[in-house]
């Protein structure tokens, strides 16, 4: 018989024998040697411990990686659940990386979540997630289009400061009340109460632009505004912060003014001298690749003349992407290239850095009403804020109240700003893990306050 009639059934009889001769007993073969004589602890949770601490003990890198997988899985799924629910995915890779600290899984499985995130393997954790910070803050800075204000200049700069102002004063009284009993030791009653009244008057200008995207109201007249006012917020609110760091880290008001002169020289160059000189260049096809390592120096450089100077190394980043966005091509080339690694990749470690921070005791049962006290004095201040302000300009009742809801939130950029107040010995760990859950409730709320919005109109 012709060789050849046997052909149709060669390729699943091939696949038969290699499945049997071949796959088969190399699998055996691997188990025997991994387990062959061992006697496997019974408990699942004394496994992982235990093979977590073997990663540990014989290689860093593996410990490392498993860290990483774990995170990844577990924020990518919360997104894609939270987005599910009508959600930014960023909410639900933020609420992954919180519950993977004590206050959850620390709570539920103390012993695997300890093997899993030994202290002694945080401080890696930690540099890589501000690489994620300062990567997303460049892109952050990017998409931050001062052009966007053209038309709108006088309506942004009024809204958008109302809505930093209001809530800031209310943030101010509200420290009145905390500082006796969550005032850090050391810190006095200026740098707390500057620092709260900041930390409530944020508004995440890249997860709001996410939010407009997910509506397809970007070019809309309300988002166009809501993007306007949202810029130049954030401008000024981390202007605002880098003066309160700049004044916090300095010994002494000699010390202070040098690095607030600093500040603005550091501005100035950036705004008046960078921003124009990347707004005349031309990017030719090909180029793409050393622009973006050219940016990429730039913005380390920055944050390192920033961390020298006693600012954050976070504010150098940012002032690099607000340089580069006066370049429509630069501005696309960072957005594109480096937005999907730090967003995929690193953010999760961020978001898992500020879930480790948070103590297994820093919430207490009486916490939940000053929970409920914080998240209404932020979410009350951004609205009366930006509403009164939009209203007095001549915005319409029902879009004046749909930009307030869209101006309070909050987002990453928040949980940036709390990280550094920490960093810095500004919060207690109580404090912190409240300003941590507002965050989060804030910026969750804009989706059913906008739909609340929507039904009313429609009512009415």
């Amino acid at each position: 018989m012709d060789a050849g009639t046997h052909r149709p059934n060669a390729r699943p009889r091939l696949g038969r024998i290699y499945l049997v001769w071949a796959a088969v007993p190399l699998l055996i073969g691997l188990l025997l040697a991994r387990y062959a004589g061992v006697s496997l602890p019974a408990p699942a949770q004394q496994m992982v411990k235990a093979g977590a601490g073997a990663l540990h003990a014989s290689s860093p890198l593996a410990l490392f990686l498993l860290q990483l997988l774990v995170l990844l899985v577990a924020a990518k799924g919360m997104g894609r659940l939270l987005r599910w629910f009508g959600q930014p995915a960023v909410i639900g890779e933020m609420a992954a990386g919180l519950m993977m600290g004590p206050l959850l899984f620390g709570a539920l499985l103390p012993q695997l979540q300890t093997a899993l995130f030994p202290a002694n393997s945080l401080g890696t954790l930690g540099m890589i997630s501000q690489l994620g910070v300062l990567m997303f803050l460049l892109v952050a800075g990017a998409e931050l289009d001062l052009g966007r204000l053209q038309g709108r200049r006088r309506f942004a700069i009024a809204v958008s400061h109302a809505g930093i102002a209001v809530p800031f004063l209310c943030g101010v009284v509200l420290a009145i009340c905390l500082y006796p009993t969550h005032g850090p030791a050391g810190v006095g009653f200026t740098s707390f109460a500057l620092f709260i009244g900041v930390s409530l008057s944020i508004t995440a200008f890249p997860v709001l632009l996410r939010i407009l995207a997910d509506r397809q109201m970007t070019h809309s007249p309300l988002g166009q505004t809501a993007i306007a006012c949202a810029a130049l917020g954030d401008a000024t609110a981390w202007c605002m912060l880098a003066l309160i760091v700049a004044a916090t880290q300095a010994s002494g008001w000699g010390a202070a003014s040098f690095s607030l002169a600093c500040v603005l020289v550091f501005t100035l160059l950036m705004l008046g001298v960078v921003r124009p000189w990347f707004a005349r260049q031309q990017i030719a096809p090909g180029r793409e690749g050393a622009w973006l390592l050219g940016m990429l120096l730039l913005t380390l450089a920055c944050a390192l003349l920033t961390e020298t100077l006693g600012i954050h190394a976070l504010f150098g980043a940012f002032a690099a992407g607000v340089a580069a966005s006066s370049n429509p091509q630069l501005r696309e080339l960072v957005i594109s290239k480096v937005e999907p690694l730090a967003a995929t990749l690193l953010l999760p470690l961020f978001f898992a850095m500020t879930g480790l921070r948070l103590r297994a005791d820093a919430l207490q049962v009486s916490d939940l009403w000053l929970c409920l006290l914080v998240i209404a004095v932020a979410t009350l201040g951004k609205l009366a804020g930006t509403f009164a302000a939009a209203r007095s300009a001549g915005m319409q009742a029902p879009d004046a109240l749909r930009l307030g809801v869209l101006m309070n939130t909050r987002g990453l950029m928040e949980l940036i700003v709390l990280n550094l107040g920490y960093e810095l010995g500004l919060l207690d760990d109580r404090l912190f893990a409240v300003l941590v859950i507002m965050a989060l409730v804030t910026t969750a709320m804009t989706g059913p306050l906008l739909n609340l919005c929507g039904r009313v109109m429609r009512s009415t």
